[in-house]
């Protein structure tokens, strides 16, 4: 059994692999995406939003924890919204149409390219077939978030006037979302992985989610050079 302190650093550690550093984010957060590019990003963004519903309802089918249920089910509530509330995916359609793109196009998913399907969709098989605990560990990205989208919301005031400032308001939201999301993600893993191997395979599937987001970003920079996207 590894030490608590030790298993907590080795999770945070994989900050340096976070999407943060990709290439296309470091251009995006730089202000240098032409407004196709935003595009691209965000309709094919919202196919990974989209899932994180159905990713945590995969990790509450599985979770056998009641008290732990009882928490990660505001996961849900947080990105589906309720009525009079609105959730994480309504604000994502509407940073969508803040910068030029329809609802239409957007829901139907006709700008999603395969590399970022495939990613999102194995995201959400590894929740559904995986230990649930390693299913929480995946989602430990949290942990990083806030941070990137601080950084973001102030880039994309800085550099894409364009967008109208209410479409920003997932990116505010997140900033106090993520953090209560990720100290109870890191309160579970904690708890539940006490040997060595248990928590190795906490740390790779952060590792893998963190493939996951790198990956989505690999296939939206391929698929959007320069100026092209959706009009």
């Amino acid at each position: 059994m590894t030490t608590t302190g030790s298993f907590t650093d080795a999770l945070r550690a994989q900050s340096q692999r976070y999407h943060s550093q990709h290439p296309f984010h470091v251009r995006m957060n730089a202000g240098e995406l032409a407004p196709a590019q935003i595009r691209g990003w965000v309709a094919n963004r919202f196919y990974y939003q989209e899932n994180i519903p159905r990713k945590d309802a995969a990790i509450l089918a599985n979770c056998p924890d009641r008290e732990v249920r009882r928490r990660w089910i505001q996961r849900i509530l947080d990105h589906d919204g309720t009525e009079g509330s609105e959730g994480g995916i309504e604000a994502w359609l509407r940073l969508s149409e803040a910068v030029g793109l329809s609802r239409a196009e957007v829901l139907d998913e006709r700008h999603v390219v395969p590399g970022v399907r495939f990613a999102v969709d194995a995201y959400v098989n590894f929740a559904r077939t995986r230990p649930w605990v390693e299913a929480v560990a995946s989602s430990l990205t949290e942990l990083f978030a806030p941070d990137l989208m601080a950084e973001r919301l102030a880039a994309f005031e800085r550099h894409y006037p364009w967008i109208d400032r209410d479409g920003l308001a997932y990116f505010r939201s997140r900033l106090t979302q993520a953090p209560r999301d990720a100290e109870h993600a890191l309160e579970v893993v904690t708890e539940h992985c006490r040997t060595a191997e248990q928590q190795a395979r906490a740390v790779d599937a952060l590792a893998f989610k963190n493939d996951v987001l790198w990956s989505v970003l690999d296939g939206i920079d391929r698929a959007y050079p320069g100026s092209t996207g959706p009009a």
